[in-house]
């Protein structure tokens, strides 16, 4: 899985130009998921979201994607699951201060930013994760923020 996780940062680019014509044509499908119900798609466009995004960024389905930001690595790998920045227990040779054997996930991040058209959005800060959408579709969510900002903020 790792070595997927890292063609997908060094692949950021390409992934970033994918979802940039990925996300309209999804949203654009709004009045078929409201006519199926959001509530009904969840699931089955769930199941597919965590099989397309878990082969290729070993996703948590943490429900509020920030691959966008972060370089097309996923930060709920961390296992500190830091979402914006590293612990500041990198090893000098980037890897992680938990698990050595494994590249951090930070540093990951930043080399797939500088690849990416939209690298400076690595600088953001993120909000806090919200566990209350844990295993729900964020590409649903886009969808449902889309139609209702307001409604969206529940899960």
């Amino acid at each position: 899985m790792l070595a997927v996780r890292l063609w997908s940062v060094r692949n950021a680019r390409l992934l970033e130009r994918v979802y940039a014509v990925f996300e309209p044509l999804f949203a654009g499908l709004a009045p078929l998921w409201r006519r199926i119900g959001l509530d009904r798609a969840e699931r089955p466009i769930a199941a597919a979201e965590r099989t397309i995004k878990g082969l290729l960024f070993d996703c948590r389905m943490c429900g509020r994607c920030v691959l966008s930001s972060t370089g097309m690595s996923c930060p709920m790998n961390c296992p500190k699951t830091l979402r914006n920045g590293p612990c500041g227990g990198v090893r000098e040779n980037g890897h992680c201060e938990v698990k050595p054997d494994m590249p951090c996930v930070w540093v990951k991040a930043w080399e797939g930013s500088t690849r990416m058209a939209g690298g400076d959005k690595i600088g953001m800060v993120q909000p806090p994760v919200d566990h209350r959408l844990k295993d729900s579709s964020s590409w649903l969510r886009i969808v449902r923020e889309r139609a209702d900002p307001v409604q969206s903020l529940t899960p």
